[in-house]
């Protein structure tokens, strides 16, 4: 297929889905699944176009998920830190990896997979969608009491990298399985990583910030480009650097948010809409990637892994984060338990293994799509009904 032809079906692709965007608002429908079906009717056999390239899909959605992890840091105030990132903080990291032991413990008993498959399926669901969290909590204009909402916010913002590093840790197990791996090395790992990201997020975002405060750029639209220019510096010399790309996203995001002077309100519309770009983008792609025979072939396997994920797993996994929190009220802790939203995210951390060609990982990506949608579903209609009943919505 040429070149334009393949511009002309994804421009034309993301015209429908963002046409569909504000019935589905009406209708109570995420974003997520009006692109997502999008990608899905006209892909793959429909319509005579074929689409199966799952290292170039791989690719496109972390890409598209850094940007959106940027964004969330740029909206991210030093207040709403200092309110989240205590509680946030351990449901992103403790809370990732009691997820991940508790979900693969269901999972071995449920499907037929080996525990080190089970513990790579359950890492890849176990954090939550920071693009879903943002979208939906933006649409129903929720502010909830006891800064329940913007725990949610920044757990979803910075629990990617611990659920990223337990994924690629797994998978090479599995490729690799005369190689030994230890726990130290891991630990050594994620602290390397962690450690890298915060510096090159923080260093980037203090150059970029002091640069443009210094020189004032009288043409304001190369403000945002060259903020753009920025992130990508931030992230992907952090990458090479052996730190984790998302937390240096993030960091260099709430940094240039916060400290930038000129230029903060077209920066703001600009990379509000490259986020939605980078969403529709991912989405639709993620849909074009899926066969729907087969997808649904897989479809009854992940009813039960989605509600023991739901009902069991997080819940658990929060009410053990939440131990030396003893403050802190029930009732929110139920909220946030109940609302651990899937999205895009763990679809693009289940194309790493089928990338490595991990055996059973086709299925286990069809089993993860099906999560993610009844998470949607089910999670993204509960924040209205569960947040009222709770008496946790700030009127």
């Amino acid at each position: 297929m040429s070149t334009e032809l393949i511009m002309l079906g994804m421009s034309a692709l993301i015209a429908i889905g963002i046409l569909l965007h504000q019935p589905s608002k009406t209708l109570g429908l995420p974003s997520l699944l009006i692109f997502i079906g999008v990608g899905l009717l006209f892909g793959n056999g429909e319509f005579n176009f074929v689409y199966d390239d799952l290292a170039l899909t791989s690719f496109i959605g972390s890409l598209a998920l850094n940007v959106i992890v940027f964004v969330g840091g740029l909206n991210t105030s030093k207040s709403s830190i200092k309110v989240a990132y205590k509680e946030g903080g351990v449901l992103s990291s403790v809370g990732v990896l009691f997820t991940t032991v508790i979900f693969g413990g269901l999972l071995y008993f449920i499907t037929d997979f080996n525990i080190i498959t089970c513990l790579l399926f359950a890492a890849v669901v176990s954090s939550t969608d920071a693009a879903a969290v943002f979208s939906i909590l933006e649409s129903k204009k929720l502010k909830l009491k006891e800064s329940t909402d913007t725990i949610l916010e920044f757990e979803s913002a910075t629990n990617d990298p611990v659920a990223l590093l337990l994924v690629a840790i797994l998978t090479e197990m599995l490729v690799n399985t005369d190689q030994q791996i230890s726990g130290l090395s891991i630990g050594i790992e994620l602290v390397q990583q962690i450690i890298v990201g915060l510096g090159a997020g923080y260093l980037i975002g203090w150059c970029c910030v002091w640069l443009l405060n210094k020189i004032k750029l009288e043409e304001y639209g190369l403000i945002p480009v060259f903020i753009l220019a920025s992130f990508f510096i931030a992230a992907y010399g952090s990458d090479l650097l052996g730190g984790n790309i998302l937390v240096s996203s993030y960091v260099a995001g709430v940094f240039i948010g916060n400290e930038l002077k000129r230029g903060r309100e077209v920066s703001k519309h600009f990379f509000h809409s490259l986020s939605w770009l980078a969403q529709a983008l991912m989405f639709i792609i993620l849909g074009l990637q899926f066969f729907p025979k087969e997808l649904f072939a897989d479809m009854w396997a992940a009813i039960i892994p989605a509600f023991a994920l739901i009902f069991i797993a997080r819940p658990l996994a929060v009410f053990l984060s939440y131990l030396p929190f003893r403050r802190v009220s029930f009732k929110k802790r139920l909220f946030i338990s109940a609302i651990g939203l899937k999205g895009a995210t763990p679809i693009v951390f289940a194309l790493i293994p089928a990338s490595a060609g991990v055996p059973g990982s086709q299925e286990m990506i069809h089993m993860v799509f099906f999560i993610v949608l009844i998470s949607v579903v089910l999670q993204g209609w509960a924040i209205d009904p569960l947040s009222n009943k709770l008496g946790l919505v700030d009127k």
